[in-house]
């Protein structure tokens, strides 16, 4: 049990803003949200945006239809996700321009046309990159009353998904203008593998991503074509990107609106706060120097290799097993911790965390307000 300062006594202070009147009846592990935090983190995007226009969060961190209502009131009026669970969690819970940025394949193709269908008042809008995904798509899309928005994904130096900048972008880009029942919508390019921790060093690494998607809209435009967006980036190079003066240019961060250990330490020029943390209790004390607790890779993300989880209070713990229900610290302090005791962790890859959770508690003034239902974690919702 913690008092609003969040301490059980000196030796065991965290951070105040987390601190809760009386957690003794919080199922463990669990999930923890903190809405006055991400309220905050969205703020700051939006400040670094240079406006709530210019940003298109990417859901995949959250999937929770309240963080997008929330997004919304704010004015942030455009969202970004990568499966149709998240698209359908996005259109269900209000917001209007939603766009999926993952390769649609088989049967996954009329799923989506039918939630176009299905949500006249949102505006949906898909990536490609091949040839044969936009023919794909504009057959399918043969029975709608309005043709599918289609950007054209960009391969910037990832090489996960994506056609190179060149001939073939440009080609492909004309073909999505051709194709009946398709609208070409734009340019999609993710950088997530720039990755330096140095901020100069960062901006130099995404420089030529940047150059090719803004020397692809050129050329486009030069043979008379429309390129309204450029959806760029990701958490990493949202600063870089939001920097960028030219029209048309979105952001898409996603972890920072919960934000995580990994990032924290990776990136210390991104001032975040993390907004999701992990209810945990002491399960066993099997060594002097070890603590067990129930915070297996059932309820913590099982990657990066490594410290999976970073416990408050104690952030000097080494991690020497992690198992499906499991996890054991070796700390020289394991004595002063009673078996029972709760703690609370940032998770080091919070995206996948939640979406082992069915549910959040939602923690508000140091008291549960609620819970919030992790819709988009399961992979099939209503469509």
């Amino acid at each position: 049990m913690l008092d609003l300062l969040g301490t059980w006594g000196s030796r065991f202070m965290i951070d105040p803003r987390y601190a809760i009147r009386d957690s003794s009846d919080l199922l463990s592990p669990s999930l923890l949200v903190y809405p006055e935090i991400i309220r905050q983190n969205l703020q700051t995007m939006i400040t670094m945006a240079r406006g709530a226009d210019r940003l298109r969060p990417h859901v995949k961190t959250h999937k929770m239809a309240e963080i997008v209502r929330l997004e919304e009131s704010l004015g942030i009026r455009k969202h970004k996700c990568a499966t149709i669970a998240e698209a359908e969690m996005i259109a269900a819970a209000g917001g209007g321009d939603v766009l999926l940025a993952y390769p649609l394949v088989g049967p996954n193709i009329d799923r989506y046309v039918h939630l176009v269908r299905g949500y006249r008042s949102t505006t949906f809008r898909a990536t490609v990159d091949h040839p044969d995904s936009a023919r794909a798509l504009s057959q399918a899309a043969g029975g709608l009353d309005r043709p599918l928005r289609v950007l054209v994904d960009l391969d910037i130096g990832m090489g996960r998904t994506g056609i190179g900048a060149g001939d073939e972008a440009d080609e492909l880009y004309a073909l999505i203008d051709r194709l009946p029942n398709l609208k070409a919508d734009g340019l999609h390019a993710y950088d997530g593998h720039v990755r330096d921790s140095e901020p100069s060093a960062r901006a130099a690494a995404a420089r030529p991503g940047q150059r090719m998607v803004l020397e692809t809209a050129e050329r486009l435009r030069g043979r008379g074509l429309e390129v309204p967006r450029l959806v760029m980036g990701g958490t990493p190079t949202f600063p870089i990107h939001a920097a960028l003066e030219e029209p048309g240019v979105e952001c898409s961060p996603g972890t920072i609106i919960l934000h995580d250990a990994s990032y924290r330490d990776r990136f210390p020029d991104l001032r975040f706060a993390s907004a999701a943390l992990l209810l945990t209790r002491v399960v066993s004390r099997p060594r002097p120097d070890r603590l067990c607790l129930d915070l297996g890779h059932k309820a913590v993300a099982a990657d990066p290799a490594g410290e999976r989880a970073r416990v408050l209070g104690l952030e000097d713990a080494k991690p020497v097993n992690h198992s499906e229900e499991h996890l054991v610290l070796e700390t020289s302090r394991a004595g002063e911790y009673a078996i029972g005791q709760e703690l609370f962790a940032i998770p080091t890859h919070v995206c996948p965390t939640v979406a082992l959770h069915r549910r959040a508690y939602v923690i508000q003034d140091g008291r549960v307000a609620g819970q919030w239902e992790v819709t988009a974690r399961d992979r099939v919702l209503g469509v």
